[in-house]
């Protein structure tokens, strides 16, 4: 009997394991994706976007390697140049991949409310980013990243809002930590704004001045400050569609 039991139970947790591997599969949902995927799709997205992509690739890729066998053709060795252009031409492809990825997600999303945040979550290692810490019916919002540079506050919507909202979390967030950099970015096109194609390298170049322990301790102060901040209630996370947010946070 408890043999059948056991026998019973270990085919429920293969067939779950098969339906959760099927699940997966047919899933629409990235999170779900495996790395092969996630490059695959992301090509398709920007190939429907720009025709010229897949040409850019090629030419990118075999670029280096003609140049440099001509030039092995002349000084000679010419193998080890061929070797060095296919080197340097699958890393000249895989920049272009990379920037051409960027500029059409930033196409996507340009204009909508929650953009910033795909700026955001494009930072490298050692960032973390949180979605609309605070937000209004308006759909002004106000994001965070916590790393290296300290504590960045990313406002967008109505600046002149905005730029009130900022200065309230800056000194809301000030103090969490003694002595702890804050910094306030508008994102927009006007004088002063940093564009959301942008925004991305804008933050890395910030001046870097914690490390790894001290990020993490900033990490925990500022959730401890967010326990004790009131509920927004629906508040829109990444790129919305706005109609369908000022309903949400109107509670209809």
């Amino acid at each position: 009997m408890a043999s059948e039991k056991a026998k019973e139970l270990a085919r429920q947790q293969k067939a779950a394991v098969r339906a959760e591997k099927e699940r997966k599969k047919n899933s629409s949902d990235p999170r779900d994706w495996g790395q092969w995927r996630q490059i695959r799709e992301m090509y398709k997205l920007t190939a429907s976007q720009n025709k010229m992509f897949p040409w850019m690739l090629v030419a990118g890729f075999l670029g280096p390697i003609v140049v440099l066998t001509v030039v092995g053709l002349i000084l000679g060795a010419w193998y080890l140049w061929t070797m060095v252009g296919i080197t340097l031409g699958m890393v000249v492809a895989l920049l272009l991949f990379n920037r051409e990825i960027k500029r059409a997600t930033f196409s996507r999303v340009q204009g909508q409310t929650g953009s910033a945040q795909v700026a955001l979550e494009m930072l490298p290692k050692g960032w973390t980013s949180t979605p609309a810490i605070n937000a209004t019916r308006e759909l002004d919002v106000i994001h965070r990243a916590v790393g290296p540079a300290g504590l960045v506050l990313v406002g967008e919507g109505n600046p002149r809002r905005v730029r009130q909202m900022l200065a309230n979390e800056a000194k809301r967030h000030s103090t969490a930590s003694h002595n702890l950099t804050v910094f306030t970015i508008v994102m927009g096109e006007g004088e002063g704004e940093v564009p959301l194609t942008k925004l991305t390298d804008h933050i890395r170049k910030l001046p870097k001045k914690y490390d790894k322990a001290q990020v993490e301790d900033i990490n925990r102060r500022v959730r401890a400050l967010d326990s004790i901040r009131p509920r927004l209630g629906a508040v829109p996370k990444g790129p919305i569609n706005v109609r369908g947010a000022r309903k949400a946070m109107r509670g209809r």
